[in-house]
Parts: C-alpha cells; structure tokens; sequence
C-alpha cells in the first residue's frame, strides 16, 4: 500500500503581517496533486494543520476542503498538534468521518479510536495527539524535581502510552504510528514553539521495532531519526519562518506491506514562496535587490543606527518584511533583543539577563503557560 505522510500545514500563519492564505491554498493543492498522482491508498496528517487553537474561518475553509479533497483520493488519518484546538477537532470529528477523515484530537484508548483500521486495507494506525507536559506531569512532580527527573517522567509516561496503542499489531497488517511530538536529536526550524521542543521530547526507544512506519509531526524540517523502524518527520509544506531558509519542503510518500518495514521517498513541494535573508551595509543590501524576486526578506543591517535606514532597505526591497539593525557602536537592548521572542522565550531571556536562570521554573513556566492557553481556549 502507499501512504502519504503531511503535517505542520499551520494554515492561518501569518509572516510579519502578511497573509499567507494563497499560499496555503496552492500548497495543499499540490498536496492534493501528488497523493492522486500516486494513486495512495492512505493520508497521514501529523498534527499542527492549524496555527492557532482559535482559527479563522478563511483557515477553517482552506483546512476542511484540504482534507476533503484529500478523502476524495483515499481514506485521511488526523492528530491534533500542539497549534490546535483537541476538544474542536473531537467535536467536528464525526462529520469529517462521514467523509472519510478520521480526527483523533485527544488521546485515546486503542479500543475507543486510539486504534484505527481502515476499511478494506490491512493496516492498523495507532493515532497520538500531541500531549503536553502539562498534561501527563503534574505541575508540583515539575517544580519539586530536577529537569533529569520531570524529564524522565514525561519520557517514561510517554512510553507507555506508545506500548499500550501498539500492543495489539501483529505481523499481518501493515503497522503505522502517527503523532505529533518531538524526537531527541531532531532538527528543528524556525517556526516550532519553544516550549514545545525542548520540554516534551523522547528517543526513538519508545517505539517498538514491530512497526511498519512511524509518521511525526512537530518539527518543521523533513528528516530520517535513526531507528530499526523507518521514523520520519514530513516537515512542513511551506517556509514558515526564516529558521526555515535552507529547507526544501514537502511530502513523504511511504510504501508498505505486512510484516516488513516500509520504503520512502521524499516529494518536493514547489508552491509559496521563499524566504530570503541578507545581509550587510545598506549598499550592499541595496545591490542585491533583484535576486529577491517575490521572496519574503529578511535585512539584517550592518550600519550605524540612523533614521531612514529601514525606509531605505523597504524602498529597494519592497518585500522586506523584516529590517534587524546591527550597530557597532549602539548594540540592541534588552528590550530589543526580547521583540519577537515567544513567552517562553522572552521568559527565559528574562531569568537569563538578571543571572536567574533556572531549567525548573523555566519548564514549570511554560506548564503554567500551557495550562493558561487552553482554558482561554476551551
């Protein structure tokens, strides 16, 4: 059977106020383009379709008919990431049923849709949402710990959940694992939410060896993670951050069979459009203006701090949607240098410039934070 694997659409993000919704509209149609080009008889979505828990209906719109475009091709398998809204995605999941897409947003018993067989496929898909640390450490094992230990729970409390979702697959189905979490070693983007990355993280031990294909969501750039199993992130379909500049984006078209482990083959995506960054005096900026062509641009100026300077860059770079100035003889401030930063991260930068910096009120931070977001969310 051939399986397509997607995840990180973030439909909704924006790129220094800039709308990006036409773009994610090509891109998923070119989505759409590849799975009937391979005739594929499954669609893995890991997580993170939206960018925000509270999306807007212009999201919603280019989301649902994504996936619906998607189950006109073959049956689509959806994880809620850490981008979205689980209880949303567990109300509108009997309609998209209907339809032929399955939306796991909370994690589940494998008896109660942890587990999915496809009609008519041999295949079983144990389905993991994103979970967060909040959710399976307790806020006071956290702070009452050191960073090795509530670590170590998370890991451990993890594992389990994997163990339990996978016990029951034998050899003669086709075996998959699709999540949205984060894998030590992993190589992160740009766009991913700190918090997110660096205290929620587990090895690749914790999926067993019987599985046939592991499909990931969560970090931002397409890559292979060492195991006896093929475990694989698809990375996002666009640039979404200029973390991201280097990446080449796309798909994972995954072959499988019973009882063997499955083949990949990366699918490039060409739709949206880049990211640039430059660099250098105002001059030399200026002169390499027409290699940006349409280009989202990132200036980074090195000059001395003087007005006019952005005007200058935005009237020979019009798509310069972002202008850093690095002074020699003014550095930034500390409020500068926090502009931009998630709360987590300015939160860290905080600790860090008052010699406070604490790995458990940083991790115990970003649970509060967690816990605060989603009940502003439901």
């Amino acid at each position: 059977m051939k399986i397509l694997h997607t995840s990180d659409w973030h439909v909704g993000r924006r790129i220094r106020g800039r709308d990006r919704s036409d773009e994610h509209r090509d891109v998923l149609a070119e989505l759409v383009g590849l799975a009937e080009d391979h005739d594929v008889d499954l669609t893995l979505v890991a997580g993170d379709i939206f960018d925000n828990a509270s999306p807007t209906p212009a999201a919603e719109q280019i989301v649902w008919r994504a996936l619906l475009d998607l189950s006109a091709i073959a049956p689509v398998v959806v994880v809620a990431g850490n981008h979205d809204n689980p209880a949303r995605f567990d109300a509108i999941a009997p309609l998209l049923d209907r339809a032929g897409v399955s939306v796991v947003g909370s994690p589940r018993a494998p008896g109660a849709g942890g587990v999915l067989a496809v009609g008519g496929l041999d295949v079983k898909v144990a389905s993991l949402p994103f979970v967060s640390q909040r959710s399976i450490v307790k806020a006071e094992d956290i702070m009452g710990s050191d960073p090795d230990h509530h670590a170590g729970l998370y890991e451990d409390r993890m594992r389990r959940l994997v163990e339990r979702l996978t016990a029951g697959m034998g050899s003669e189905t086709v075996n998959l694992l699709l999540s949205h979490l984060t894998v030590y070693g992993g190589l992160a983007g740009g766009g991913e939410r700190t918090a997110h990355i660096f205290g929620y993280a587990v090895p690749t031990s914790v999926f067993p060896g019987h599985l046939s294909y592991v499909a990931l969501g969560h970090l931002h750039r397409q890559q292979k993670m060492p195991h006896s199993a093929p475990v694989w992130y698809s990375g996002s379909p666009l640039q979404l951050d200029f973390g991201e500049v280097s990446d080449q984006k796309g798909a994972l078209l995954v072959k499988a069979e019973p009882g063997r482990p499955a083949s990949v083959e990366e699918l490039p995506l060409r739709s949206g459009r880049r990211l640039l960054e430059i660099s250098g005096t105002l001059e030399q900026v200026v002169a390499r203006s027409d290699e940006t062509g349409d280009a989202y641009v990132k200036v980074v100026l090195r000059e001395s701090a003087r007005v006019g300077l952005a005007d200058a860059v935005r009237e020979a770079i019009p798509n310069a949607v972002e202008v850093v100035l690095e002074s020699p003889d003014q550095p930034r401030t500390t409020m500068e240098r926090r502009q931009g930063l998630s709360p987590v991260e300015a939160f860290t930068r905080y600790l860090a410039d008052n010699d406070a910096a604490d790995p458990r009120v940083e991790a115990l931070f970003a649970a509060l934070l967690d816990e605060a977001m989603s009940g502003a969310e439901g």
